[in-house]
């Protein structure tokens, strides 16, 4: 079974509304080209590092236009589509946000929700220091959503680093791993490739990684820049998509027979062995 799926780069800003319609503007531009689903990169409503801005511009799942503008766009082009994640209000003690990705399904409904699990909380030099859980709160569970394109786990950014996520999805059933990403520019040039294509050769899996990219510009706060690269890789590891660093739309092709016979030939989800941990571990 082939799927024609759309990679979106985008360059957001921390202006939810401007995002909108370039995100509703991608996704026009991907069903035109004959996408079946189509990615946007984490933080498609805003990218902001100021907690006073997002407390002003941010909405709840209820509230949000992104969210609403995104599934009324996927119900008019009869098209399935990955929101990487939105930034979101809850009604959680503390006001943190939420980072939560969405699929929505061609008739606009939510097919799945999945709320980032492991938080940005590192220093990747002296210049740039990421504190995500000051903000936002965690997830606790994976998801996997069964669709007639494919079964798709989800996931979000920092998340790429924790491979015993991936073997769980893929264990679950996940066929196509997402990794939608705002991925630093010192992180993202050492370890982003190598990683992505690590959890397809460990899973047997697709992966499509949508990514924000450029210099983003802010109204509140310090700008920042991201990676971009937004990446399809193969499940025997093959790079099939890399978008550079310019905003738009990457198509690719999926055969999902590929990932029947990527764990055929290195059967490796299937020889999980008990051990005990080593002295010391948690």
């Amino acid at each position: 079974m082939g799927i024609t799926a759309a990679l979106i780069q985008m360059c957001s800003s921390d202006d939810p509304a401007s995002n909108l319609a370039a995100a509703c503007g991608y996704l026009r531009a991907a069903a035109a080209q004959g996408a079946q689903i189509a990615l946007t990169p984490e933080v498609t409503n805003c990218v902001s590092a100021n907690g006073a801005h997002q407390a002003d511009v941010l909405q709840t799942e209820d509230d949000d236009i992104t969210l609403a503008g995104l599934r009324a766009e996927a119900r008019a082009l009869g098209l399935w589509v990955l929101i990487g994640s939105l930034a979101l209000k809850t009604r959680d003690g503390d006001g943190r946000f939420a980072n939560r990705s969405f699929l929505i399904a061609p008739d606009g409904e939510i097919c799945a929700r999945y709320d980032k699990i492991h938080m940005f909380d590192v220093q990747v030099s002296p210049a740039e220091t990421y504190r995500e859980s000051a903000g936002f709160r965690p997830g606790g569970a994976a998801v996997v959503a069964q669709t007639p394109l494919a079964n798709f786990g989800l996931s979000v950014c920092y998340d790429l680093r924790f491979a015993h996520l991936y073997r769980a999805l893929a264990k679950a059933g996940a066929e196509v791993l997402t990794v939608p990403a705002a991925f630093s520019t010192v992180t993202g040039a050492a370890h982003w490739e190598t990683l992505l294509r690590a959890r397809a050769i460990e899973t047997g899996c697709f992966v499509l990684a949508p990514a924000q990219t450029g210099w983003h510009t802010a109204r509140a706060g310090r700008p920042r820049s991201t990676h971009g690269h937004s990446l399809a890789v193969a499940p025997w590891g093959e790079v099939l998509l890399d978008m550079g660093l310019d905003p738009g739309v990457g198509l690719v092709q999926l055969d999902l027979a590929r990932v029947v016979e990527a764990r055929d030939r290195v059967p490796a989800l299937f020889h999980d062995r008990p051990f005990t941990n080593p002295e010391g571990a948690a």
